[in-house]
């Protein structure tokens, strides 16, 4: 199903310049956020959480980028299920960035805040983080740009990455996903079982390894680096609700994201 290639062409990106509209997009890209919540169809709390997520969207718009990763003990689905949301990244990237303690969870940027012991933060710290992060100037701007085909369902996603400064961590590397909005199936809430429930942000698959491919090239002040991803969508993912998400972050020790973004299949 899935199937990937990277490429780094001689750099001619008309991103950064040409059409007026596409360079202000990517020029003025401002500090975009990663929350990362680790949700279940049996969890119900969880629902609490996505509420949370979808006010702070309402909050800081673009600039936040949120994926919701059914993994861990509360994830299995019911009999009555129409779908399984659970993924094998999903459950790696669970791992890789450590269980929670209770629920709704979240990783911010995949950061270790001053005054944390892990990455997972309770709901009542999101908002706080998040702002944090948010007055950080980024020091690499993402582009997306999805080609889909309707027939085949080959979904192309060209990702241009623009460095704003030099990084000089020996592990950078870039992740990138697609999550897909307005599911309906069942969840456990408050009020019970309830099989209308509209899913969110749901990760769906991954173009690069679970925890990134690494960015090999000199990440100098003014260099820009393309990869190209192909993945073929499943019949069942709508391709009008599907979001192509990527992010640039570190590896090794560190795991902070420095900069995510997203865009529509289709748009």
């Amino acid at each position: 199903m899935l199937s990937a290639c990277e490429e780094v062409p001689p750099v001619i990106n008309p991103i950064m310049g040409g059409n007026p509209d596409d360079s202000s997009s990517v020029e003025n890209q401002q500090r975009q956020v990663l929350i990362e919540e680790f949700t279940g169809v049996r969890c119900v709390n969880c629902p609490a959480g996505t509420q949370a997520i979808q006010s702070l969207l309402g909050i800081h718009g673009e600039r936040l980028v949120a994926v919701s990763i059914h993994a861990g003990f509360f994830s299995p689905p019911y009999t009555q299920s129409l779908y399984d949301f659970r993924t094998p990244q999903g459950n790696s990237i669970l791992s890789y960035v450590g269980e929670p303690l209770g629920f709704p969870t979240a990783v911010v940027n995949r950061k270790l805040f001053s005054g944390e012991q892990d990455l997972q933060l309770g709901q009542s710290q999101w908002a706080g983080f998040i702002s944090e992060e948010l007055a950080v100037a980024p020091s690499v701007k993402i582009a997306i740009t999805p080609e889909f085909n309707d027939v085949t369902r080959v979904l192309k996603a060209d990702i241009d990455l623009f460095i704003e400064e030099n990084i000089t961590e020996s592990d950078v590397r870039l992740s990138v996903l697609i999550t897909e909005n307005g599911i309906v199936d069942y969840q456990l809430t408050p009020e019970g079982l309830k099989a209308d429930y509209v899913h969110l942000h749901v990760l769906r698959g991954m173009m690069t390894n679970y925890d990134g491919n690494p960015l090999t090239e000199p990440l100098v002040d003014g260099a820009e680096i393309s990869r190209s991803y192909t993945l073929t969508l499943p019949d069942g993912w709508v391709a009008d609700n599907c979001h192509v998400v990527a992010f640039v972050h570190l590896g090794g020790g560190s795991k902070e994201v420095l900069q995510a973004h997203e865009v529509g299949i289709t748009e």
